[in-house]
Formats: structure tokens, C-alpha cells, sequence
């Protein structure tokens, strides 16, 4: 069997996808978006593609040796996985489904025609003068880019005042992205209510149409702006059993409205007394390293399980037991890291798992809004969710972040 890994350069995946394929012996080849400097040694297991364009990368997956399966791993390459699939008669996602789901007007639009819960919205052209629309905004609300994830971009708006340095600041975010892969994207932004309560994680598989819930992660860290950095997921969630049966059904309802069929779904939600609210509706799985907060039956990974639903072997689809947590490191400061203090400390603490620090010295570093990486990622496993999250705050507090601030050194100790 062989699979074809759609991998771009900046993925966390690369190595846990790989770890998967030895472990179920797969053949593999691996795309990226640039040239591997090892691509020559190697010409049938790289490829690169030109995500942008996914009918291109059909027609050159198709003259490669027979594929069993294709996976993505972000929005641009779930398309790309959709149009590689429908070219050489694989299973897939309908490729208009998956561009739905990437594009976060098109899908608040398709999901309330379909009657799903969104949050109140509206599309405001990025040439327009803030001034002016500010009067026309209701409050509090959040401004989005159409087209990126990661709360990159977003950021709450609680008057007109905020509203016009809030879009001032999302237009640049979107503007210095260039144009290159959605006009429509890079001219407007989203601008929807906000809605307050907690915020809730789903992972789940699409096999076939049939909706199999894999796991619900709660979010404990107030999630209320301005700026709206995920920190923490914790598994399984302690929300009530029929809230749960809520969440799971709204998020089968997404995937069915906007016509998504096989394949993994991500999914955000708010829930409240008015019950859950639909954010987001992603055809892919959890991004950066945070798959490796599931585990399931005999210790498979997600990639593992990824692997094994693409190419049609038996699934067991039973999450592990123990309680599961993940915390994203928030990067505390802008500037260039210089070291990272406390790891021994932090991975020393009882039901950690691992501490994994993903930046490298001299990176220069961008906080949220206008970054997207994170410092690293913590991961603990315990008996309980409240036992695992205290888990990742004991090592997170052992951690000392060194950043050069520009003009003098800047140490950023989060035992303070």
C-alpha cells in the first residue's frame, strides 16, 4: 500500500505521520510545497506540488506510482487531498465542500441557511473606511480573516473605538499575506457577534456519511478576548452528558449541511444555555503537535488512525482511559528566543508526559494576533481532566522564556 502524504514545510505532523506508516508498513510519499534538498536521492517518496493549485497536483499525483490513499493536513491541502482523490478514483470529500469549510463566510452562510446555530455575521470590505462602519457594528464583536486559523487575526471589539484600531490592525494582518490565494479572502474580513460561555474542541470522523465522535476537548482558560490564544485542551470533557450529546449532534449536523462525507472533521464551538454555537467547521484533523494528546485502542496514535481509514483497514475508534491534556506554550513576548530555562523541572512533574519546545534559539518570535507558531507544547495524562491541566500549569510555571526584545534582554519567567 502506498500513501501520499500532502505535508507542507511549516507542519508539526511530519514525523508523527511518519512513526504511523512504518508502524502499519505503508509505502509513503511525502509532497511539500518546496523542494527537498533530498529529492534527488529519493525522487518516487518526495514531490513537491504547488498547494495553490489542486488540480495541477492531481494531474501530477496521477502520473506518479498507484496511490491508496491521500492525506491533508491544513485547509489549503485538505482541498488538495479532495482533488488528488476525485482524479484517481479514491474515496474523498466533494472539493466544493472542503473549500466550503475553509472559508469562514461561505461556511456561516451555508450553516445557517441549514439551520445551524452561528453566531450573528456580516463581510466588511477591507477598502472600506473603519471610521464608517463602525457605527454600523453591533457590540461586543469579533473581527476574523476569512481564510486563516489558529485565532490568528481575531481579535474582540467591545465599541466603535476598538472596532477601528481592531480593524486596522486585522487589515494589515491580512494584507501582508499577499493576494496569492484568495482575492475575495485578502479583500474582506468576517465581522459576527460575539458570543459568550465555554468553548469546546470536537475531533471526529466522517466514514462513509456515518459521524463517529473520537473525542470532545474542553477549553479551561477564559477564552473572551481581546485576543482569543488557545492554550489548553483537555480530554474527556466535564461538561453534562446530554451537553455533550448537544455538541456532538450540532457538529454531525455542520459536516452533513455543508456536505462533507468522509474524512476527518475539527470542529469549535461555544456553548451556553442557548446551547452550542458553531465557530468553526474544519475537513481536517487538530492542528500543530496536539494529535498527540490522543492516544487510542492499544496505543494507536491519531495519525496512525488517519492512516488506517484512508486506506480502508480496521478502525478502533476507543480513546484511552486516562484523562489527556495539551497545552499550546504561549509565546509571552516579541522578539528573538534566546533560550528556554526549566525543562528538566517541567518535565519532572508528575503526569507529564512530555515537554516539547518546537522553537529554536534566535527564532524571531510574534505573538497572537499577529503570529502563528507557538513556543512549544506540554502534554500530560492523569486520571482525571482537573489532574491533568494541573499537570501542564505546575510545568508551564517551571518554564523561564529568555527573548531579546529588540534593545536589551528581556526574561519572561512564568513562575512569577
Amino acid at each position: 500500500m502506498r500513501v501520499l502524504l500532502l505535508l507542507p514545510t511549516t507542519t508539526y505532523r511530519t514525523a508523527a505521520f511518519l512513526r504511523a506508516a512504518r508502524k502499519l508498513a505503508v509505502d509513503v510519499i511525502v509532497a511539500s510545497e518546496e523542494k527537498n534538498a533530498l529529492a534527488e536521492l529519493n525522487p518516487s517518496g518526495l514531490l513537491t506540488l504547488d498547494f495553490d493549485a489542486p488540480d495541477a497536483c492531481a494531474e501530477q499525483a496521477a502520473m506518479q506510482p498507484p496511490i491508496d490513499a491521500v492525506i491533508g493536513v491544513d485547509e489549503r491541502t485538505a482541498v488538495v487531498a479532495a482533488a488528488v482523490s476525485s482524479r484517481i478514483g479514491l474515496r474523498h470529500n466533494p472539493i466544493d465542500a472542503v473549500r466550503a469549510a475553509g472559508n469562514k463566510l461561505r461556511m456561516r452562510e451555508m450553516l445557517e441557511e441549514g439551520g445551524v446555530p452561528v453566531p450573528a455575521f456580516q463581510s466588511l470590505s477591507l477598502a472600506e473606511s473603519p471610521e464608517s462602519l463602525a457605527a454600523l457594528v453591533s457590540y461586543p464583536c469579533v473581527l476574523k480573516p476569512l481564510n486563516l486559523s489558529g485565532s490568528r487575526g481575531v481579535i474582540r471589539a467591545n465599541n466603535e473605538s476598538d472596532f477601528i484600531l481592531s480593524f486596522k490592525r486585522v487589515r494589515s494582518i491580512v494584507q501582508s499575506l499577499g493576494t496569492k490565494n484568495d482575492d475575495f479572502g485578502t479583500q474582506n474580513i468576517l465581522v459576527e457577534e460575539y458570543v459568550p460561555g465555554e468553548e469546546v474542541a470536537v475531533e471526529a470522523l466522517l466514514i462513509d456519511g456515518a459521524f463517529c465522535t473520537l473525542a470532545i476537548f474542553d477549553k479551561p482558560d477564559p477564552m473572551e478576548g481581546p485576543f482569543f490564544e488557545e492554550t489548553i485542551y483537555v480530554t474527556p470533557s466535564r461538561l453534562p452528558h446530554e451537553r455533550q450529546e448537544s455538541i456532538i449532534e450540532a457538529t454531525r449536523r455542520a459536516a452533513e449541511v455543508l456536505g462533507l462525507r468522509h474524512g476527518p472533521i475539527h470542529a469549535e464551538l461555544r456553548v451556553n444555555r442557548a446551547g452550542p454555537w458553531m465557530l468553526e467547521v474544519a475537513a481536517r484533523s487538530i492542528g500543530g503537535r496536539c494529535s498527540g494528546a490522543l492516544r487510542f485502542e492499544g496505543g494507536a496514535s491519531l495519525e496512525e488512525l488517519l492512516l488506517r481509514h484512508a486506506l480502508n483497514l480496521p478502525l478502533a475508534l476507543e480513546r484511552e482511559t486516562a484523562a489527556s491534556a495539551v497545552m499550546m506554550i504561549p509565546i509571552p513576548a516579541e522578539g528573538v528566543l534566546r533560550e528556554v530555562r526549566g525543562r528538566e523541572a517541567a518535565a519532572a512533574v508528575s503526569g507529564v508526559d512530555e515537554v516539547s519546545i518546537t522553537a529554536h534559539a534566535g527564532q524571531r518570535l510574534t505573538p497572537l494576533p499577529e503570529g502563528s507558531q507557538y513556543l512549544g507544547f506540554i502534554f500530560a495524562r492523569s486520571e482525571t481532566p482537573e489532574q491533568a491541566v494541573e499537570a501542564l500549569r505546575s510545568a508551564h510555571r517551571r518554564l523561564e522564556i529568555v527573548i531579546d526584545q529588540a534593545t536589551a534582554l528581556s526574561k519572561v519567567s512564568h513562575s512569577e
